[in-house]
């Protein structure tokens, strides 16, 4: 990415944190990452490292309290954190909308699909009733649902798993954002689903001139629409770099544990993998110096002790590790 571009999106110093009974979760701890105009940035990390926590922190969909972001969310140059309700709820689903995880509880049950695409149009772009059905049945043609007419009056419980991500993704373009926040869209569906999700969100990335942060667990259910990918454990970011360079390359041991895990027919490769010992530390608690000490198969003793750096290692491929 051309150094003089500016960002669409620049999260830096992001901090959320949540305040319990037991203490405080440091749930986003320091982030800091850039998503360009038309490009796609993956952020990639085992359940529970704060990837879902980033993209609520973005759009502020946390309660705070007991939940606090701190740091800065700058869209086109804005802060995001410095506006009211009413400011960021013109942004929200108008200029970045966010495709959520599970669509069956995303959707509400007891209104029709349609009625769910064609609120926000008319919250956001001044429609009446009739336009909006209209239109909530043209993105409906959109993302390649069979009978829009039909199927925009019927309830979510009558979909398929497939379609009801497609309606999921109909409503957040609903209003023709430039920035979309996928939060594992492809996380419940069958693999052949996947792919088709995967290439409808490509489709429609070309044709719109979309923005995407496209969290996932699965590095080989993004490989194909990530341009930069951002490696994230425990709340932090560990890795950042190309699409290429982080799959040909990867530096950081978790990173490499990431790839390894991702299944391959070639059984040669197959006795390569690495293998993690133990669980994803606590948030609570977590562990001193560099938090992948605990697990990483090169481990040294600086590692416990003190926070890695996140250093340029060339080509703008960023890693944070004693390693290198």
């Amino acid at each position: 990415m051309n150094a003089t571009t500016r960002p669409l999106l620049q999260v830096q110093d992001l901090n959320t944190r949540f305040h319990t009974l037991d203490g405080v979760v440091n749930a986003v701890d320091g982030v800091d990452f850039e998503v360009y105009r038309g490009e796609t940035l993956g952020l990639v990390g085992e359940s529970g490292c704060g990837k879902s926590v980033t993209a609520l922190s973005i759009l502020q969909l946390l309660r705070c309290p007991p939940g606090e972001i701190q740091g800065k969310i700058l869209f086109e140059g804005r802060n995001l954190l410095e506006l009211d309700r009413e400011g960021i709820r013109k942004i929200r689903g108008n200029d970045i909308s966010m495709i959520f995880q599970e669509p069956m509880t995303s959707l509400n049950p007891v209104l029709r699909v349609g009625e769910q695409i064609a609120e926000a149009a008319r919250l956001h772009k001044d429609m009446n009733r009739h336009e909006s059905w209209h239109w909530a049945r043209e993105m409906l043609r959109m993302v390649q649902i069979p009978g829009p007419g039909s199927r925009s009056r019927q309830y979510p419980h009558k979909f398929s798993g497939g379609m009801r991500q497609r309606a999921m993704i109909a409503m957040a373009l609903s209003c023709n954002p430039r920035l979309i926040l996928a939060d594992e869209p492809t996380t419940a569906l069958d693999v052949s689903i996947q792919a088709q999700v995967i290439n409808l969100l490509a489709r429609l990335q070309e044709e719109m001139k979309l923005s995407y942060l496209f969290i996932a667990h699965d590095l080989s259910v993004v490989e194909h629409i990530n341009d930069r990918v951002a490696v994230m454990y425990l709340g932090r970011i560990v890795e950042l770099a190309t699409d290429k360079a982080l799959y040909q390359n990867p530096l950081h041991p978790y990173s490499q544990a990431l790839l390894a895990a991702v299944p391959v027919p070639d059984p040669e490769i197959s006795r390569k993998k690495i293998l993690l010992q133990g669980d994803v530390p606590s948030p609570m608690n977590p562990p001193t110096g560099c938090t992948f000490h605990t697990r990483c198969p090169e481990c040294m003793d600086i590692c416990s002790q003190e926070i890695p750096i996140f250093k340029n290692m060339g080509n703008e491929h960023w890693v944070a590790c004693h390693l290198r």
